[in-house]
């Protein structure tokens, strides 16, 4: 249960300032608050009714640009949701607009659950992956940095990095942006070449965890969390197609996911996205997504990670016909319910499945395959989120 509300009140005169862009604050005054945040945030979890608490849980892409359509604001009104995500579609028009667009978004959303905006998320990784469109600068491809590395030493290379990631993430930031679905940590190898590209800082462990916690400090920097993608790792299948399988050992899956390791232990890490990748060393029958020994046991117990666990779309085929042994082919919002309940905070929805997903996951809740107690949790982690960004204050009732 968390402190009496004068406590929290007060606390947030001295911690409010250190909310928000490009501010640091001593070891002392982080703890403080930390903990004031994450009382904050539970308390407003505890205070949600189970339609909310459903919704809270969804990111979820939407159609159309410019404008809400009366029907985009039918459902996002009837299942408000916690993030939104954007895709080119949404984007391409001039940034005044994008930025009115966004910030329409944000507000109806927020009237619609008494103060929780949702966090507006986009990939925002470089090189192809660019959902923007004329007037928003295109970072480099992660790769790029890679042989920058080569020519002006590493360090140089680096500090250029997160100079750039600060700011291309100012830029996005003054659209309305909040979440960046970046960057890749994962290591190229010749399992992954085909699928990922110039996705991967490159080859070399070490540069690549150095890579993404330079781009993480810059788009930190600009106000924006990051999401840590795709854990533990992927192959050269395309998951849009199918499950990709990871047969190498504990030991081996140690290894290819260090990067993930070192950025969760030495700084801020606002998410994880985790694969739709089947990894029998550690489960052989459920993909990560959907796999308690992988979000529970491995991810949040051997790696000690306490952020946003997010998973994968699961409208791809990686998710809903996976090889497990013992399954057959699973609807997007079966798949979700069964991801939150392994320990997943997130999970992604369509426009056309939004509402079948925010069903599934009432549910389950009523019938008890997914305990109100782990719904609560995973929407704490996701209101800390707002609150850390800004988007929400430390103090006020219980429901914003």
């Amino acid at each position: 249960m968390f402190r009496p509300v004068l406590v929290l009140f007060l606390l947030s005169f001295v911690l409010a300032p250190c909310f928000g862009r490009g501010i640091s604050v001593d070891a002392d005054e982080a703890v403080l608050q930390e903990q004031a945040l994450r009382e904050r945030a539970a308390a407003i979890a505890a205070s949600l009714d189970d339609r909310h608490l459903a919704s809270q849980v969804i990111m979820t892409g939407i159609d159309g640009k410019r404008r809400l359509s009366a029907d985009m604001k039918l459902i996002l009104g009837q299942c408000p949701p916690g993030a939104i995500m954007l895709f080119r579609y949404n984007l391409d028009t001039p940034k005044n607009e994008v930025k009115d667009f966004l910030d329409e978004c944000r507000e109806f959303v927020a009237a619609e659950t008494g103060g929780l905006p949702p966090l507006i998320a986009v990939d925002h990784e470089g090189g192809s992956v660019h959902r923007f469109g004329p007037g928003v600068a295109r970072l480099p491809a992660a790769a790029f940095w890679a042989e920058q590395a080569k020519t002006m030493g590493r360090e140089g290379a680096l500090a250029a990095l997160e100079e750039a990631s600060f700011q291309s993430g100012t830029e996005i930031h003054g659209l309305g942006i909040t979440m960046n679905l970046a960057p890749v940590a994962e290591v190229l190898n010749g399992d992954n070449r085909l699928f990922l590209e110039d996705r991967s800082f490159g080859a070399e462990s070490q540069f690549t965890t150095d890579a993404a916690a330079a781009f993480i400090r810059g788009m930190e920097r600009a106000g924006i969390g990051c999401t840590l993608k795709h854990f533990p790792g992927n192959t050269g299948t395309d998951p849009h197609e199918a499950a990709a399988v990871l047969r190498k050992s504990r030991e081996e899956l140690a290894e290819m996911a260090a990067p993930f390791a070192a950025l969760i232990k030495n700084q801020k890490v606002s998410a994880v996205m985790v694969s739709h990748a089947l990894v029998p060393a550690w489960d052989s029958e459920n993909i990560g997504s959907l796999s308690p020994a992988v979000i529970a046991s491995w991810l949040r117990g051997t790696l000690g990670f306490t952020g946003i666990v997010l998973a994968d779309d699961f409208s791809m085929a990686a998710a809903i016909d996976t090889p497990r042994a013992s399954s057959s082919r699973l609807s997007p919002e079966a798949a979700a319910v069964r991801s939150l309940a392994a320990g997943a905070d997130m999970v992604m929805a369509w426009p056309l499945n939004i509402r079948q997903i925010h069903r599934a996951i009432l549910a389950a809740l009523a019938d008890g395959d997914l305990s109100r107690d782990r719904l609560r949790e995973a929407a704490a982690r996701i209101i800390a989120e707002k609150i850390r960004l800004g988007l929400i204050p430390l103090s006020g009732k219980n429901r914003p």
